[in-house]
C-alpha cells in the first residue's frame, strides 16, 4: 500500500523533484502521473490532490525559473544605461543556468512543455522582453547573432559534463566574462 511521503508543502516539493529527474530520463511526454506516483511511492490519487492536472506539474517545475526571469527583467528595465541592461539579463541567465540548469535543459524545446505553459500568453512575452533588453531597439545581425549564440551557450552549460566541476563562484564568473566579451562589443 502506498503510505504519505510527508507534510503536503513537502509532498509537493518532493513531487515537483521527482517529475523532474523522471522527465529527464523519458521526456515531458514519456513521463506520466502514475510513473511520479510510483517514484513516491503513493497513489495517483495523491498526485491528483496536488496538481490537478499534469500540466498544472510542469507549471509547477518551471515556475521558479520564470520567477527568476521576471525578477532580473524587471531589475534590468530599471538600469538607465544600455550596458547596464545587458549586464544584468547576462547576470540573470547565469543564475538561471546555475540554480535551474537542470530544469532549463530537461524543458527548453519540450512540445509539452509549450504546450502546458500556454507560451503565447505566459512565456512567450517574457522571452521576448528578456531578449529586447539584451539585444536593444531595432538589433542588427550581428547583435542578434551574439545574443542568439550567448543565450544558447549559456543555456547549454546548465547540463554540461565538462563543467560539472566547476564551483558556482567559478562558473559564474567565467560565464560571465566570456558572454560580456562576445555582447560587448555590440552594447553602446
Amino acid at each position: 500500500m502506498a503510505r504519505p511521503v510527508g507534510r503536503p508543502g513537502e509532498t509537493r516539493e518532493r513531487a515537483i523533484q521527482v517529475a523532474l529527474e523522471l522527465f529527464a530520463e523519458h521526456g515531458v511526454s514519456g513521463t506520466s502521473l502514475q510513473m511520479i506516483a510510483n517514484r513516491l511511492n503513493v497513489t495517483k490519487a495523491a498526485i491528483y490532490h496536488i496538481f490537478s492536472t499534469k500540466d498544472e506539474l510542469i507549471r509547477a517545475v518551471i515556475q521558479p525559473v520564470l520567477d527568476l526571469m521576471i525578477a532580473f527583467a524587471e531589475e534590468a528595465e530599471a538600469q538607465p544605461t544600455r550596458a547596464g541592461q545587458v549586464d544584468v539579463i547576462l547576470r540573470g541567465i547565469i543564475e538561471v543556468v546555475i540554480q535551474h540548469g537542470r530544469t532549463t535543459a530537461v524543458l527548453q524545446g519540450d512540445p509539452a512543455v509549450a504546450a502546458a505553459m500556454d507560451v503565447d500568453a505566459l512565456t512567450q512575452p517574457l522571452e521576448d522582453r528578456v531578449r529586447a533588453l539584451l539585444t536593444g531597439p531595432n538589433p542588427d545581425a550581428a547583435t542578434l547573432v551574439a545574443m542568439s549564440i550567448v543565450g544558447a551557450g549559456l543555456y547549454a552549460l546548465g547540463s554540461s559534463p565538462i563543467l560539472s566541476e566547476l564551483d558556482h563562484d567559478t562558473l559564474r564568473r567565467e560565464m560571465l566574462t566570456t558572454a560580456r566579451r562576445l555582447m560587448g562589443p555590440l552594447v553602446q
